[in-house]
C-alpha cells in the first residue's frame, strides 16, 4: 500500500474532474485572463497538513463533489464565474410599449445582458387595457400588453437572436409568449432561436402573489401544455420559471420558500409527464426564481442545498440521465419586501449584501431591488446603480475567482444540510396531503406562510429584529429622495387608442374563428392532443387580444375563488 492511499479517493476524482470537465469546460469557454494566479478550487485536501480520513472523503465526494458534477451542490458548471457571469438583468417596464422599450435600451447600453420584463396588473390577470376594471392600472406597475402590436412595439430594435428576454407573467403566460414567438417570425426570428423564459408558475400565485385567474387544475394543464410545447418547438427557451421569490416575500422562511417551490415543480413534471414528454426532454429547461434576503449565510447556504435537493430528485425519483436535466438553474432578485421607504438609500447596502450571497452561493441570473422601490416605480439612477453593483461584486472585490469559496465552513455546511432536511420534511407533509394542488384547495400553505409573517412582524415590533431606519436608528425629519418616478398618466389613454386602432384594423373574422377554435381545445380533456398552445398562438397571429383570448378560458374554465386564510 502506497503511503497516498489515504488521499487516492478524492485526489483521484479531483484529477479525474480537472482533466475532463474542466478541460472541456474551458475549450468552449475559456476562463477570464484575470482568474490566472488563483487556485480554482479548494477541497479538504488544502485544509491542514494531513489528509482527511478515508471516511471523510468519500463523505465530501458524495454530499458536495466538484462543480458541474452530480450533486452540484458546488455548481452546476465546472468553472462557474471563471469562465461567464451571471446574467445581469434589472427588472423593469411601464406605461406603453414603446415607453418600456426605450428604458430596455438604455439597460442594454449600460451594459445589461438581458432584458426582465415586468408587466401592469391588467396584463397580469388578463384583462385588455379598455377594460373597467382596467382603470387606473394600466402601465402602472408595468407595461401594459393588449396585443401583438404592443409586443412588436416592446420588442422594437432588439435582436431577440442575441438578448434572452425574461417574462415575469403567469396567469396568462402562454399567450405572452405566443406574442413573442410571433414577433420573431415577422423579423425572421424562428422559434427555435428564441432565448428566454416566462415565468408561467401559476401554483404560487395562489398562496402568494395572487395573481390567478383560472383554478388550479385548468392552470396547471395550461402550464403543462406550454411547457410541452416549447421542449418540441421552441427548445432553447426556459417555458417555466418556478418562483420560489415571491413565497419569500410574502413572508415564508428559507425553507418554505424552498420547499413550496420544490412542490409546485413537482406537480408541473408530473402534469408534463402525463403528455407523452420524456423527463430529459424538458427537465433541463426548468428554470427558478428565489428570493435572497438579509441572513447572509443562511441565503448562501439556501442555493447549496436547492442544488442538491433538486439533482437528488430528479434522478432518484424522476430517472433523469441527462445532468443537465439536475441542474437548478435560478435567477434570483433580492428581497422586495426587505426595502424600506424610511432611509431608502439604505437599501443599496441591503441589495448589495443580498447580492454578494447570491454570488457566493452561485446562482446564474440576477436582478437587484432598486432603492427606491418602496416608494415607486425605479428611477433610471436607481436601475444604473443596481446594475453597477453587480458589476462591482463581479470585477471588483475578487469573490469570482475562486469557484464555491465557503464551501468547508463548519457554519455553511451545518446550515446547508439543515435547509435540506428541513425542505425535505414540509415537501414529505405536501405529499401525504396529495400534492401542491390539495395543499393550496386547503388553504394549508397559505396559513404557513401567514404564520412564519405574522412571527417575523411580531419581531420587527417588539423590537427583538432591528430594521435599521425603521424601528432603530430613525432620522429625526427625514427627507425623502425628489426623484420619485411616476408613469405618463396619458399612457392610459395613448394605449387605449392603440387597441382601438387595433381592433379596428385587424381581419374580425378570421380573429372570431380563431377563438371559436380556442374554445374547442380548452373543452376537450387535457392531453398530448389537445395542447393550448397551437390555437393561443393562431389568436395572437390575427391580432386576437390578451383579453380576448383569457376571455374564452374564463367562460370555459370559470374563476378561482381562495379559501379564507386567518
Amino acid at each position: 500500500m502506497s503511503e497516498t492511499t489515504p488521499q487516492q479517493p478524492l485526489l483521484d476524482a479531483l484529477k479525474a474532474w480537472e482533466a475532463n470537465d474542466v478541460a472541456r469546460s474551458i475549450q468552449r469557454m475559456p476562463e477570464r485572463p484575470e482568474t490566472r494566479g488563483f487556485q480554482r478550487l479548494y477541497t479538504p485536501l488544502d485544509a491542514g497538513p494531513q489528509p482527511p480520513p478515508v471516511e471523510d472523503q468519500r463523505w465530501y465526494l458524495e454530499k458536495l463533489g466538484f462543480p458541474g458534477q452530480y450533486p452540484f451542490t458546488r455548481g452546476i458548471q465546472p468553472t462557474m464565474y471563471r469562465s461567464r457571469f451571471w446574467t445581469m438583468r434589472q427588472y423593469a417596464g411601464y406605461g406603453t410599449a414603446a415607453e418600456a422599450n426605450e428604458r430596455f435600451k438604455y439597460l442594454l447600453s449600460q451594459g445589461q445582458t438581458g432584458l426582465s420584463v415586468a408587466f401592469d396588473l391588467a396584463t397580469q390577470i388578463g384583462y385588455d387595457s379598455d377594460d373597467p376594471r382596467a382603470v387606473g392600472e394600466v402601465g402602472q406597475a408595468g407595461v401594459a400588453i393588449d396585443s401583438l402590436a404592443d409586443m412588436e412595439a416592446l420588442l422594437d430594435g432588439i435582436p431577440l437572436d442575441q438578448v434572452s428576454i425574461s417574462m415575469t407573467i403567469n396567469a396568462p403566460a402562454s399567450v405572452l409568449l405566443a406574442m413573442v414567438i410571433a414577433t420573431g417570425e415577422k423579423r425572421g426570428v424562428p422559434a427555435s432561436q428564441l432565448t428566454g423564459t416566462i415565468q408561467n408558475d401559476i401554483l404560487k400565485e395562489y398562496v402568494a402573489r395572487g395573481t390567478y385567474i383560472f383554478p388550479p387544475a385548468p392552470s396547471v394543464r395550461l402550464a403543462a401544455d406550454t411547457i410541452a410545447y416549447c421542449a418540441r418547438h421552441v427548445p432553447r427557451w426556459n417555458p417555466i420559471s418556478v418562483s420560489g421569490y415571491h413565497i419569500r416575500d410574502a413572508g415564508s422562511t428559507a425553507a418554505q420558500e424552498m420547499a413550496f417551490a420544490i412542490a409546485n415543480a413537482m406537480t408541473y413534471i408530473e402534469a408534463v409527464l402525463a403528455r407523452g414528454v420524456d423527463i430529459d426532454d424538458f427537465a433541463g429547461r426548468i428554470s427558478w426564481i428565489f428570493n435572497t434576503q438579509n441572513n447572509f449565510f443562511e441565503e448562501v447556504a439556501k442555493y447549496r442545498a436547492l442544488r442538491r435537493l433538486w439533482a437528488t430528485l430528479l434522478k432518484e425519483r424522476y430517472g433523469a440521465k441527462k445532468p443537465a436535466s439536475m441542474h437548478l438553474r435560478t435567477h434570483i432578485q433580492t428581497g422586495g419586501a426587505t426595502l424600506t421607504a424610511q432611509q431608502p438609500l439604505n437599501n443599496i447596502a441591503r441589495a448589495a449584501f443580498q447580492a454578494l450571497a447570491s454570488v457566493l452561493g452561485g446562482v446564474q441570473s440576477m436582478a437587484l431591488s432598486c432603492y427606491d422601490e418602496a416608494l415607486a416605480l425605479p428611477t433610471e439612477e436607481a436601475q444604473a446603480t443596481a446594475l453597477r453593483t453587480q458589476q462591482i461584486i463581479a470585477h471588483e472585490i475578487g469573490v469570482t475567482e475562486v469557484i464555491d469559496p465557503l464551501a468547508g465552513s463548519y457554519y455553511v455546511e451545518a446550515l446547508t444540510d439543515r435547509l435540506e432536511a428541513e425542505a425535505k420534511a414540509l415537501i414529505a407533509k405536501i405529499e401525504e396531503m396529495g400534492g401542491s394542488i390539495k395543499a393550496i384547495e386547503s388553504g394549508w400553505m397559505q396559513q404557513q406562510i401567514a404564520d412564519s409573517a405574522w412571527r417575523y412582524q411580531r419581531a420587527v415590533e417588539s423590537g427583538e429584529q432591528i430594521i435599521v431606519g425603521v424601528n432603530a436608528y430613525q432620522t429625526p425629519e427625514e427627507q425623502r429622495p425628489v426623484g420619485i418616478f411616476r408613469p405618463d398618466p396619458e399612457a392610459y389613454r395613448a394605449q387605449q387608442a392603440r387597441l382601438e386602432k387595433v381592433r379596428r384594423e385587424r381581419d374580425s373574422a378570421a380573429v372570431q374563428a380563431a377563438l371559436e377554435r380556442l374554445r374547442q381545445v380548452a373543452k376537450a380533456p387535457a392531453g398530448p392532443d389537445t395542447n393550448l398552445m397551437p390555437p393561443i398562438l393562431d389568436a395572437v397571429r390575427v391580432y386576437a387580444t390578451l383579453g380576448e383570448i383569457c376571455g374564452v378560458l374564463r367562460q370555459e374554465w370559470g374563476e378561482y375563488q381562495p379559501p379564507t386564510v386567518i
